[in-house]
């Protein structure tokens, strides 16, 4: 027999997590001024921090973190060459989670392929839940720094909040998710229940509506958090009148894309169009809308975007039209692409790993999509 044939799949995945590990921790301790420093810190733990702890930007000099809350501080920290971080996302951040994130779902399929799960499209819709979820319990930290501003205690201080900043969030909705599956999967096959899917999906709904009701408390209750029910009701209905548009545009033109997804195809087209349209509405159209407020793109493609939009169009049309108007018309091409992608064959060929990579992809657009929104919704 082969030594390729011997290898145990699950292992391989522990044995290279641990490599890189032990590369990284490794690297950092023989090299801590140039692999942690400026890579570690810089890119993905000092973003954290800053953000963790409401401050403008983190810095460090001589060794040593700084959190500062002025501009005028970050700018002049920068100038003097100190090793800078701020809230938000670069292109390095956004490549390494990247790498991270395919790595986990190759770990995830290899765990559910060996639990025997995820192969019924039911094990899609009833994560749904869980992907609003993750949005909401990022506002939930939005909510904390607004507390703080208004020199109330927050609910989650440092370092504990952490777990509900972006990306630890991820590992949080990870493990969660994880422990409600599992629950679910165990009361399946104790006879308890039928089926696991409904299970599942009644936990992610049941958190889902607690952490909505205890930021609907915050608008009742306090007066550092707001109440705009317009920004939902326009961001979901504007968002299913264009994934509902695409979808029929398609089923009439090109049905055999919607063969393979079917009906999960509309949900990853809805999910793209929430998160295109919540960041219009809370970017562009704030006060058109009657928030008073807006918000400007953390993400480096959503800048990239901006960037050409002024770039094409003159001052003249971005005063009256914005100029994030084509996120969510770059989201939806996407999404249309997935859907040729996820043809018929995809999921003979590997159903469980289809249906995976498919929560994957409507997560990363309804987790913040869903965090736009409600963080407009509540006015923090």
């Amino acid at each position: 027999m082969a030594i390729a044939d011997r290898t145990d799949p699950v292992r391989a995945w522990l044995a290279a997590a641990a490599v890189g590990l032990v590369a990284l921790g490794g690297g950092a301790l023989a090299f801590p001024g140039r692999v942690y420093d400026r890579f570690v810190w810089q890119y993905f733990w000092g973003p954290v921090y800053a953000d963790a702890n409401g401050a403008r930007c983190a810095v460090m000099d001589g060794g040593t973190a700084e959190l500062l809350f002025e501009s005028a501080a970050c700018e002049a920290a920068l100038a003097r060459g100190a090793i800078y971080a701020e809230p938000g996302y670069t292109f390095v951040s956004e490549a390494g989670y990247a790498v991270v994130l395919l790595f986990m779902l190759v770990g995830v399929y290899l765990l559910l392929d060996r639990l025997g799960l995820g192969e019924r499209r039911g094990f899609f819709f009833a994560l749904l839940p869980f992907m609003f979820f993750g949005g909401a319990l990022r506002v939930v930290e939005d909510a904390n720094d607004a507390a703080t501003a208004a020199g109330i205690e927050p609910l989650l201080s440092y370092p504990t909040n952490v777990l509900v900043i972006s990306p630890v969030i991820y590992v949080s909705m990870f493990v969660l998710s994880l422990a409600a599956l599992l629950g679910s999967v165990a009361l399946s096959r104790r006879g308890a229940i039928e089926r696991y899917e409904p299970t599942l999906a009644a936990v992610g709904t049941v958190i889902l509506v607690l952490t909505v009701g205890y930021l609907g408390y915050l608008a009742a209750a306090t007066e550092y958090v707001g109440f705009f029910p317009q920004m939902p009701v326009l961001t979901l209905g504007l968002a299913s009148l264009l994934a509902g548009g695409v979808y029929l545009a398609i089923e009439r033109s090109r049905p055999g894309l919607n063969a393979g997804t079917r009906y999960i195809g509309l949900v990853v087209l809805w999910s793209q169009a929430i998160d295109g349209v919540a960041n219009v509405l809370a970017a562009d159209w704030a006060t058109a809308i009657g928030l008073p407020f807006a918000y400007s793109a953390k993400h480096p493609v959503n800048r990239i975007i901006v960037g050409a939009t002024e770039t094409v169009f003159p001052p003249s049309v971005i005063e009256v039209i914005g100029d994030s108007w084509p996120f969510p018309l770059v989201k939806l091409a996407l999404a249309v692409g997935v859907l040729w992608l996820f043809d018929e064959s995809i999921f003979a060929e590997s159903r469980r790993y289809a249906l995976l990579l498919l929560v994957a992809i409507v997560a990363v657009g309804l987790g913040p999509g869903t965090r736009d929104m409600l963080r407009a919704t509540f006015g923090i």
